[in-house]
């Protein structure tokens, strides 16, 4: 007796309606020519809104777009367009070249560093030593919990510092009785994964994106810089975000039980690892001092660790390459938004100059913080970050501080399961209710929100960051 296979579905009413119209707008604009832009900005302009309803959509893989925003650009944008093009249009070099782009290369190497940490277990090792003085009252260790995950994250990957958090914590949330505690646990790991990646710039792709678009308009902002201006965002929004979730979650009289009996590898090639690390992360935070570009010590894991053998062929290729090409993807995009004269186009019809320097920073966190509730946290950014660096140009505020505000306000959507991968994480152990998590999410975006438009670029003048 035969079985008769299922057929596969098709694409959901959603994704087919965002890949036809990605394909009506990219036709639509290749012919109609949009008052006030030239030939190149109205491609531009289909190219952008295609972007938009492919990643707003996920009607393709999110990687996928940015590799057709690289190829139509070169295609219908650039100098060497199949079709014409006026002779200043932008050379197609400037979009492949977004491919090698400095920032990539900063964040090949902060992958590098990430998964050798993995591959020799020293992130589980550190993070149950780190535990140990957080040990006894239980919403202390729930502190220690959050602190190291936002440490660890401000260098790894968020998505790899959620798993390798939980693959500790997870005997002890599952010890605990059905509840507020167990809930209260699981989504402080998500939260401070989120948070601590605000930290640095291969914390998170949104840093990557704003750092990538900066460097192409010509301004420097080093390892350093970001980290002034994030780091005691970070900080406080981790310890508000501790506090709600002990008060709302943690009984005073609970009992959590921790292995931290986790051992540090001491082969050779561990310690070439832990040494490569080291000096790499120093490097980084040192950049003023020394002069090297951030861009150029994040290759130096890449090479070292290759070199020696600690790192392998089949560990390279086991990278995180699609955050790398959507990375690039969102960077050509800024690019060809801004060579075309399409940002100008967008926002020359809003008298911005007119709006306060203080309330745009919250109409522009807001805005991050919403759209990367929906959608992901690199797709806002691709999406949102060309746009504001548009806005330098009409209004008194930096480029930098808007480039960064909407960094860190993409950082801080974590309302539901599918905002952010930790929130997946999180929610695929059963314990974490999406009621619970839009709760929290809601609490520490607005207040990181407030705190971000308010507050943080107070210091930025002062600490040389703008």
């Amino acid at each position: 007796m035969t079985t008769r296979q299922k057929k596969p579905h098709g694409p959901s009413p959603v994704k087919l309606f965002g890949q036809i119209g990605a394909l009506g707008a990219i036709i639509i604009f290749l012919f109609v020519q949009l008052p006030g832009l030239g030939v190149e900005g109205s491609r531009m302009f289909g190219i952008f809104i295609a972007a938009i309803l492919l990643w707003v959509t996920e009607a393709v893989p999110l990687a996928a777009t940015a590799t057709l925003v690289i190829f139509l650009e070169v295609l219908f944008v650039s100098d060497h367009a199949i079709l014409q093009v006026a002779e200043d249009a932008p050379k197609y070099t400037s979009f492949f070249g977004a491919l090698a782009n400095p920032v990539i290369i900063l964040f090949l190497g902060g992958f590098m560093v990430a998964d050798g940490a993995a591959k020799y277990k020293v992130d589980r090792a550190l993070s149950a030593v780190l535990l140990r003085p957080f040990l006894g009252k239980p919403r202390s260790t729930v502190m220690g919990v959050m602190l190291i995950t936002a440490v660890m994250s401000m260098f790894m990957s968020n998505t790899a510092t959620t798993a390798t958090m939980f693959a500790v914590m997870m005997p002890v949330i599952m010890g605990l009785p059905e509840g507020r505690a167990r809930t209260g646990i699981a989504l402080s790991i998500p939260v401070a994964a989120n948070v601590g990646g605000m930290g640095t710039p291969v914390g998170t792709p949104p840093n990557a994106i704003a750092l990538g678009a900066l460097q192409s308009a010509g301004i420097s902002v080093t390892f350093l810089d970001w980290m002034l201006a994030a780091v005691p965002l970070m900080l406080i929004t981790l310890a508000i975000s501790w506090g709600f979730i002990a008060w709302r979650y943690i009984p005073k009289d609970a009992v959590f039980s921790i292995d931290t009996s986790a051992k540090f590898d001491t082969s050779r090639n561990a310690k070439i690892f832990y040494a490569t690390a080291l000096v790499t992360i120093l490097l980084w935070m040192t950049e003023a001092l020394h002069g090297v570009s951030a861009n150029i010590v994040g290759f130096l894991p890449v090479v070292v660790l290759m070199l020696t053998k600690v790192m392998s062929g089949d560990d390279l290729r086991a990278l995180d390459w699609p955050v790398l090409w959507l990375v690039a993807g969102g960077i050509a995009l800024g690019s060809g938004v801004g060579s075309t004269g399409l940002d100008k186009w967008l926002l020359g019809s809003i008298q911005w100059g007119a709006i306060p320097t203080i309330i745009l920073l919250l109409v522009l966190a807001l805005v991050g913080w919403v759209t990367s509730n929906v959608i992901s946290h690199s797709a806002s950014a691709n999406l949102l970050v060309p746009m504001g660096m548009g806005l330098a140009a009409t209004i008194s505020t930096p480029a930098a501080e808007i480039a960064i505000v909407l960094a860190l306000g993409c950082s801080l959507g974590m309302c539901l399961p599918i905002s952010t991968p930790p929130n997946a994480i999180a929610y695929s152990t059963g314990t974490t209710p999406t009621r619970e998590m839009v709760v929290v999410g809601v609490i520490v975006g607005i207040i990181g929100v407030l705190l971000l438009s308010f507050v943080a670029p107070l210091t930025w003048g002062p600490l040389g960051v703008i």
